[in-house]
């Protein structure tokens, strides 16, 4: 059977830890930052675990992850 191909797009965008959980960074921190507080923009800085209802779509988007 061939290898399966990892979904790029996906690759770049999650990380998946030791213990088999998927992290992402959060989104709305490129532009339009000045009327964000601080406090927000400082809470977008962490990165999050994807949803456990996403978790098993972008597993299979990483095979090798």
């Amino acid at each position: 059977m061939p290898k399966m191909k990892t979904h790029r797009g996906a690759a770049k965008r999650f990380k998946v830890t030791g213990s088999g959980k998927v992290v992402r960074n959060h989104a709305y921190k490129s532009h339009i930052l000045e009327k964000k507080s601080a406090k927000r923009k400082r809470k977008l800085r962490q990165s999050d675990l994807i949803h456990s209802n996403d978790a098993k779509r972008v597993k299979r988007m990483l095979p090798y992850g």
